[in-house]
């Protein structure tokens, strides 16, 4: 790959060639996603993902597969890899779900790129989050039975056909609330919860600042604080955002403009709480805006995130723009920084107890109708490199739903020429309930029972 090549390329650079493994009894498909987690600093990166593609084909005419025709997809250097590999089984303690839609998350693109700490090892089954119906249950489960509709955190594995995951991740989904819902509900709406209740204590008449406004916990944000009486919520977000969630901010502020000034302008004394999912400078705004006994609370980094492959500028850009924190300083303003990451507390800190009495009130919420994910925009399993590039590019008015049932549509073409289309209908469907019959079709994927679709990233 050359220099001029990673320039242009996509957030899914070196991804594999397209190749449908015929089904075979005890195999899947999968997605296979070749990926860069190298730093661009000027050096030429070398990949082999048609080398890798050869492999994949040698290997499954080795087991006696037969292939269909090679088909591109994406761009020369863009496409991807569908294979069939054996199924998961529900260990002790787990659920086999069958899953109809998958989140995307910011994360996903920094776990792509390597941007986090102590990065899985490649090949890897991206995704966090999914819905579906519960297919088998392992030994000692109870409280679940086969065919409930439910929506789980998983530890990595989510983008499939089929995950297996322990039951304590695992939640019943209302009746009335659609897959693609369910699959933008967890990550968003607990995230959002926990930073405001359960780290800040939000009580009647404080006021939030919240950053990336038109994302899925951003939206998640402003609806939680409509159920507290006198909030007044502060967002910023990219102009062409604001049209479409004006109606949940107080006020709202352009990103790159000077918001400190506006808020203080509006508020002399600042906010209570600063929701901070950028991190770099706006930390040290951040916490200038806090009233005494305000929290400042950093729920992710995405600043560092600037180009299509991980920088160790950005990354050092964004390491010197934060702001150093003098304990000291702190005591004497009364402030309170804080720091939230729900995957760690779910799979490294074990507190699946807590968060299942935080998804038992937010599905109240809901059944209620005070609270309703936002969702975007629905994807392909094969259009995952799309999806990834409209979150990378910051487009995206609430949620992304990789639809495991979905067909690849012109809507990939039509969101490139007007990249907001999709953000506009996507928070047009949630408003009115809508995002489950927006399918574009359904792929014969799903009929046999030994089989399932994964997206894999291959290092």
């Amino acid at each position: 790959m050359t220099r001029k090549d990673r320039q242009t390329a996509g957030p899914l650079e070196g991804i594999c060639h397209f190749h449908d493994i015929s089904r075979t009894t005890g195999a899947f498909r999968t997605l296979v996603l070749t990926v860069t987690t190298t730093y661009s600093i000027g050096t030429t990166v070398a990949m082999l993902p048609v080398r890798r593609a050869t492999r994949a084909t040698e290997l499954a005419r080795g087991e006696g597969c037969d292939l269909s025709p090679c088909r591109p997809y994406g761009s020369r250097r863009q496409c991807s890899s569908v294979l069939r590999k054996a199924m998961p089984e529900p260990q002790d303690g787990e659920l086999k779900i069958r899953v109809k839609a998958c989140g995307l998350n910011f994360i996903d693109l920094m776990v792509r790129q390597g941007n986090i700490d102590n990065p899985p090892k490649t090949p890897l089954v991206p995704g966090f989050e999914c819905s579906g119906i519960v297919e088998a249950l392992g030994d000692s489960v109870k409280g679940y039975e086969i065919g409930d509709r439910v929506m789980a955190f998983v530890n990595y594995n989510a983008w499939a056909e089929v995950v297996c995951t322990p039951v304590e991740f695992v939640y019943k989904i209302p009746d009335d609330m659609s897959f693609s819902e369910a699959a933008a509900f967890p990550m968003n709406f607990v995230t959002a919860y926990m930073m405001l209740f359960e780290v800040a204590n939000l009580r009647e008449g404080m006021s939030v600042l919240v950053h990336s406004a038109g994302g899925g916990v951003g939206q998640a944000v402003a609806q939680l604080c409509s159920t507290v009486p006198n909030v007044t919520v502060f967002g910023t977000a990219s102009t062409f955002k604001h049209e479409a969630i004006k109606g949940s901010m107080t006020h709202l502020f352009d990103r790159n403009a000077d918001y400190v000034q506006e808020v203080k302008r509006i508020s002399a004394e600042g906010v209570d709480i600063v929701l901070d999912c950028l991190c770099g400078d706006n930390t040290g705004k951040g916490l200038s805006l806090l009233k005494p006994l305000g929290t400042y609370i950093l729920y992710g980094s995405s600043n560092m995130v600037t180009g299509e492959t991980k920088s160790f500028f950005s990354f050092a850009k964004s390491w010197w723009q934060v702001e150093k924190v003098n304990p000291i300083k702190l005591y004497e303003e009364n402030k309170v920084i804080a720091g939230f990451s729900l995957l760690n507390l779910l799979f490294k800190q074990g507190r699946a107890g807590l968060i299942r009495g935080v998804v038992d009130k937010l599905t109240e919420l809901y059944n209620q109708k005070k609270i309703k994910p936002v969702v975007d925009s629905l994807w392909a399993l094969e259009e995952v490199k799309e999806a990834m590039q409209r979150i990378h590019d910051r487009g995206n008015i609430g949620k992304l739903i990789l639809d495991v049932e979905k067909t690849p549509t012109p809507l990939v073409s039509q969101t490139q020429r007007d990249p907001f289309s999709s953000a506009r209908q996507g928070l047009s469907d949630a408003g009115t309930g809508g995002g489950e019959g927006n399918t574009g079709g359904s792929l014969a994927r799903g009929g046999d029972l030994c089989n399932q679709t994964t997206v894999q990233m291959d290092n």
